[in-house]
């Protein structure tokens, strides 16, 4: 069966892969306009450039006053500095002066000089032929608008990235929400739909019980044993639709009982083992009814990947920072690597009946309501698989 998951999935891809042609296309749009601005900038220096060359041959002043206001005076956006052979600085325009040395002309001719740096890792200088043989040099940069041009689709995408991302916490917190909301709902409903049948069971063998033709009787003793796993199953889902407490439990002393419930009633070609690392007398904090369940639910898919035939075996281990370790490893076909991530998924499973809750249910119990952690430790294709439940002290 596939789970709704994965479908979703494929449309998060899907959405990711649009995101990400848009913001190419924005941003290859945006190069080119930049390329072509920046070419018209060039362009504008390079007008510049020749009006100073004009300059120096100008037949009359009128002609000179006509480049001057026409040609380079319209240069009102790109910073550029005029020098001469040995880069001294002749004049500037469209340059920023900072304010506290806008009275210091060494400073402002070092400053500049350090525009020129920039400028020459930008663009190559345009040369001016000046009198009797020697030249001049045109250092030029990019505008504000172009800079800001070059930047503005990286920022533009780093903005719709943020708002992405908070959208996308949100949906997932209104998901989870929703989710919690779903599974409290049926637990409590499943709690409640339990409850009246099992006061009628536990009403009716109580009154066989008390009946002298039924004294002795084994089925009677094997219907009060079904009577409690009800009333176990009903205290495990009304805990599931509330806040369930948690106390300090011998929590080897409850996993042995887990297993030997369990043993009694899966097929007997199965063999259980329980070790422990640590002090018999070590203590957990779990709610026993939810903690037995995710032991059941574990050691049940590990029946059915082991085909009925195999051994499971529960190891505790100590762990630092006040935690415990349940290590819970069958001997049955393994989980690929591809499908690690997805056991644990609502829906997901690999059998032609079931409805892949198990698992899931074993890790929000175990997750959410203990605090604690449940993730595959190891697997391998027909060797088998190692689950660690991870617990509070």
């Amino acid at each position: 069966m596939i789970p709704i998951y994965s479908q979703k999935n494929r449309i998060k891809l899907i959405v990711v892969i649009i995101a990400l042609i848009i913001g190419a296309a924005t941003i290859t749009y945006t190069n080119i306009l930049v390329s072509k601005l920046s070419e018209r900038e060039q362009e504008l220096v390079q007008l510049y450039a020749k009006g100073l060359r004009y300059m120096i041959n100008a037949p009359s002043d009128d002609n000179i006053v006509f480049i001057e206001e026409e040609i380079l005076s319209s240069n009102t956006t790109v910073p550029v500095i005029l020098t001469d052979e040995n880069e001294n600085i002749l004049d500037s325009k469209n340059i920023s002066i900072p304010e506290n040395i806008s009275d210091k002309p060494d400073k402002i001719n070092n400053y500049l000089q350090g525009e020129i740096e920039k400028m020459k890792a930008q663009h190559e200088p345009i040369v001016v032929p000046w009198a009797e043989g020697s030249v001049n040099y045109v250092f030029y940069k990019d505008s504000e608008l172009l800079s800001q041009l070059r930047y503005y689709p990286y920022v533009q995408l780093i903005v719709i990235s943020c708002f992405a991302l908070v959208a996308y916490f949100a949906f997932s917190y209104s998901r989870r929400a929703e989710q919690n909301r779903v599974w409290v709902g049926l637990a409590k409903e499943t709690a409640h739909q339990l409850g009246t049948p099992l006061s009628s069971l536990m009403a009716w063998y109580e009154y066989i019980k008390a009946n002298p033709k039924f004294e002795n009787e084994p089925i009677l003793e094997e219907l009060g044993k079904d009577v409690r796993r009800l009333e176990v199953i009903t205290e495990r889902f009304s805990n599931i639709g509330s806040v369930p407490t948690l106390r300090d439990e011998n929590i080897l002393e409850v996993t042995e009982n887990a297993i030997n419930y369990l043993q009694n009633r899966i097929s007997r070609k199965v063999t259980f083992t329980v070790e422990s690392a640590f002090a018999p007398e070590i203590t957990a904090k779990v709610n026993v009814s939810l903690y037995d369940w995710v032991i059941e639910n574990i050691c049940k898919n590990a029946v059915d990947a082991m085909e009925g035939r195999g051994s499971i075996n529960i190891q505790l281990v100590l762990l630092g920072k006040g935690s415990i370790a349940v290590d819970i490893t069958d001997t049955g076909k393994g989980i690929p690597k591809s499908k690690v991530d997805s056991v644990f998924l609502p829906g997901y499973t690999t059998k032609r009946r079931g409805w892949g809750l198990g698992l899931a249910l074993a890790k929000r119990i175990i997750d959410n309501y203990h605090e604690g952690k449940l993730y595959v430790k190891w697997s391998e294709v027909g060797k088998g698989t190692t689950f660690r439940i991870v617990l509070n002290r």
